[in-house]
């Protein structure tokens, strides 16, 4: 049988030098180094994408299709800060974006919003002295209402229309209670207040409570616009006492609103006639929410 014989050359032994060949010349150092250049260009270039770098060096690589599908709502949901503050950074979409705001954060407050959820009520004790409670108005301290021929005036989807005297509101059981009164300004104070709950007197009235909205107006030609569902609150009073005594006219006498669940704001004073609604009168959803705060002022 004849043998393979391998074509490969035999290896040296160790320390044996290749020595050169007649006609052989030794390369220059430099000669050398541009051999290697040259034949690391003719490698064949590996088969993926070519690495591309950030402004600090970090790798910057494409998302592939099958990493996009596997992004989830909350990885999407860290983008949205960044997207806003870049939005934000454009003048003529800053008050689009805001009205944005405020109509979600009206629509998530109404959601959340517990008709029979109390607001906190507090001991006797916990209430501030009637001289600490701040007078607070939007135009005059007192609109001088002619408080013997004051009279509420009722319109809308009611099935008893018509103008109401304080003694008819007052005939209702009177609510008492001491809660807390929140100023968008950033203070707040307990207080007690006396009323008929509004539920009650608009339930007497005939009023419509599948209906959306209490629109209201006031001597002193403020107004206010609130969902159905806070008016029908048991905490929401038509209120005509503070600490016992008839309103004072820096308080808003004869009547006003009381609502805990609300903010200052929405608590109209010196009330002059109401409303329900189911369509809001056009710009004039409230005197302070027409001016860009939050329709719903919710606690």
């Amino acid at each position: 049988m004849s043998e393979e014989h391998s074509e490969e050359p035999q290896s040296k032994h160790e320390g044996e030098q290749d020595t050169p060949q007649e006609g052989d010349r030794q390369a220059s150092p430099a000669e050398e180094a541009s051999a290697r250049e040259e034949d690391a260009q003719e490698q064949p270039v590996a088969p993926r994408a070519a690495r591309r770098a950030g402004p600090a060096g970090e790798e910057v690589r494409d998302v592939t299709p099958r990493e996009r599908k596997r992004m989830n709502r909350r990885e999407l949901l860290k983008l949205v800060p960044v997207i806003a503050i870049g939005a934000f950074a454009i003048p003529k979409l800053q008050e689009p974006l805001l009205m944005q705001g405020l109509h979600f954060s009206d629509w998530a407050s109404g959601k959340l919003f517990g008709r029979h959820r109390l607001a906190q009520t507090f001991r006797n004790n916990d209430v501030v002295p009637f001289q600490r409670f701040p007078y607070n108005y939007y135009d005059v301290a007192d609109p001088e209402v002619d408080l013997d021929k004051w009279t509420l005036t009722v319109e809308g989807r009611v099935q008893r229309p018509g103008d109401y005297k304080l003694e008819q509101i007052q005939a209702f059981p009177k609510v008492v209670q001491n809660t807390r009164h929140v100023c968008v300004e950033g203070w707040d104070v307990i207080g007690n207040f006396g009323g008929t709950r509004a539920s009650e007197f608009l339930r007497w009235i005939g009023a419509d409570t599948g209906a959306r909205f209490l629109e209201v107006e006031c001597v002193d030609e403020y107004y206010e616009s609130i969902d159905m569902a806070t008016v029908l609150h048991p905490q929401t009073l038509f209120c005509y006492e503070m600490y016992g005594n008839p309103l004072d006219r820096g308080h808003g006498a004869p009547l006003r609103l009381q609502m805990p669940t609300k903010l200052g704001y929405k608590q109209a004073k010196y009330l002059d006639t109401i409303r329900v609604t189911n369509v809001l009168q056009a710009d004039k959803r409230g005197y302070w929410e027409d001016q860009g705060y939050s329709w719903y002022g919710g606690l």
